[in-house]
């Protein structure tokens, strides 16, 4: 195969999947620099190697190569915390009045701040499966762990996503009833 057709099929079956590969790679990272970089490197190393990738689909392969850069990268440097960016993951574009689109953003806002504080074994495969829509066999093929493993990781991490939310919403309704209570209502 010469450059040029191994170009076009490379576009075809994985330059197709940037976006997810940069989502992934923007909620591991929690920047969007270092997601850019991790996402421009995941695919010179997926280019360099695709003349060893067999199948038709390469959006698990690329997002395992995403996920196995990240972390060989942190292992190798330490971790600085970063704040969630709520311009990257949030959309612009709320249809409706303005009371609503603020209670929508306040339960998006609500839910992506859940899901930051889940443990990095929980959220990866929320993730993948929730925002990027992967089956389980997809999940533990990128994550390289069995299926069960995936299955007990994603009942854990909804358990723990509801119980956050829940929590998140016993506090405003709690915080609410104190100040109707300071103010007389």
């Amino acid at each position: 195969m010469d450059h040029q057709e191994k170009l076009q099929k490379f576009e075809r079956q994985v330059l197709r999947h940037l976006d997810s590969a940069f989502n992934l790679a923007r909620w591991f990272t929690r920047n969007q620099d270092d997601a850019k970089d991790l996402a421009q490197e995941a695919l010179l190393r997926a280019f360099k190697a695709f003349d060893r990738f067999e199948g038709d689909d390469g959006r698990v392969w690329l997002l395992t190569i995403i996920r196995n850069l990240y972390y060989t990268s942190v292992s190798r440097k330490p971790q600085e915390q970063t704040v969630f960016d709520e311009e990257i993951h949030s959309s612009t574009e709320f249809s409706g009045s303005p009371e609503v689109s603020l209670l929508r953003n306040a339960e998006a806002q609500a839910v992506r701040q859940s899901i930051e504080e889940l443990a990095p074994e929980f959220r990866e495969p929320l993730v993948l499966r929730e925002l990027e829509g992967l089956s389980y066999k997809e999940i533990a093929t990128v994550m390289d762990v069995p299926l069960g493993t995936v299955m007990s990781r994603l009942a854990r991490a909804r358990d723990h996503l509801r119980q956050s939310l829940i929590a998140a919403l016993k506090g405003e309704t709690g915080q609410k009833e104190g100040q109707n209570a300071v103010s007389g209502k």
